[in-house]
């Protein structure tokens, strides 16, 4: 197991934004990679792990202070189903982390001055990205809790155990799935955050209330940090406010995708979002009370960089001396 150089609550305590990455599976695709199989861009892990340190860095050099591990849509079930035995399947779930590890290492390398420690996020997805038919954005698994609790149980194990200094529960569509993570959470031993997928300013994709969601959560003692993200821009400043209400002592995490609209029949993006307009965005999230920033989906290195830049005056992350 790897150690963790950096703790990720005591990086909380600056009241300052954490940069976070941009979307991982996105970049890959933008960069050539093949990413259309049902294990999206976990199956990278096996078949070109080199790639995916290559985005980690991409996203260090652009001034991401967290990057995020590729196992959102690793899962024994999706594993399984092209061969992988469970003992190899939990190979790659710490493979993910130790490849976001190792490019941190690289970064502080070859930048010996920088003042922090770049940390991992070990990603899990939901449910409905192991489906792989659109349904997280839409929560609509018409499975049983017992379901969602088996899916969740054994990876969330396997994250816990893989040295990364936060787990990212996210792109959480449904009040249900919310209510599972929030019960199995309370085993892990590293802190996690909570990030919704939301329809609106005001509801999950399920049509759950953010602030019902944001409750459960509300004294939990391993979640850290609540928020959104894989959604538009735009509904993220009322969405902050969703949450500061029900949420008085924990950190707001917010990390949106470009505004574009995803076709999941078709598989493509329409519309656009330059990286100026998200930095400027950004500095309202900031205001409004988020504390941990950064892109999900189509929000590339130039994204997070202006987003960075943007936000540099008040940054003061994890200090290593």
């Amino acid at each position: 197991m790897s150690t963790r150089p950096v703790n990720f609550v005591d990086s909380l305590d600056h009241r300052k934004p954490l940069i976070l990455d941009g979307g991982l599976g996105s970049e890959l695709a933008r960069r050539g990679q093949d990413i259309s199989s049902p294990l999206w861009s976990a199956e990278l892990l096996i078949n070109n792990p080199l790639a995916i340190a290559e985005v980690h860095r991409a996203y260090l050099d652009a001034g991401a202070q967290c990057i995020t591990s590729v196992s959102y849509q690793a899962s024994v079930p999706g594993f399984a189903s092209i061969g992988v035995t469970p003992q190899r399947t939990r190979d790659l779930f710490h493979l993910s982390v130790e490849i976001a590890r190792k490019a941190s290492r690289e970064f502080l390398s070859r930048n010996p001055g920088c003042n922090y420690q770049p940390m991992v996020a070990a990603s899990v997805g939901p449910y409905g990205a192991y489906l792989a038919d659109g349904s997280e954005y839409t929560g609509d698994y018409e499975v049983e809790d017992r379901t969602l609790v088996d899916f969740h149980r054994q990876r969330l194990e396997w994250l816990d155990q893989a040295g990364a200094d936060v787990l990212a529960c996210e792109t959480i569509p449904s009040l249900q799935e919310a209510s599972v993570l929030c019960e199995l959470l309370n085993s892990v031993n590293t802190p996690a955050w909570v990030s919704f997928s939301c329809q609106n300013d005001r509801l999950l994709n399920d049509g759950s209330s953010i602030a019902e969601a944001t409750a459960l959560f509300r004294r939990h003692p391993k979640v850290v940090a609540v928020g959104v993200n894989c959604s538009a821009p735009q509904t993220i400043k009322t969405l902050i406010g969703e949450i500061k209400s029900v949420l008085k002592d924990k950190a707001i995490v917010v990390y949106p995708n470009s505004g574009e609209d995803y076709d999941a029949v078709t598989k493509t993006w329409h519309g656009v979002e330059s990286p100026l307009e998200c930095a400027a965005a950004a500095r309202t999230w900031f205001d409004a009370g988020a504390s941990i920033i950064g892109g999900c989906c189509r929000m590339g290195p130039a994204h997070i960089a202006a987003i960075a830049a943007e936000l540099d005056d008040r940054r003061d992350p994890g200090e290593t001396s």
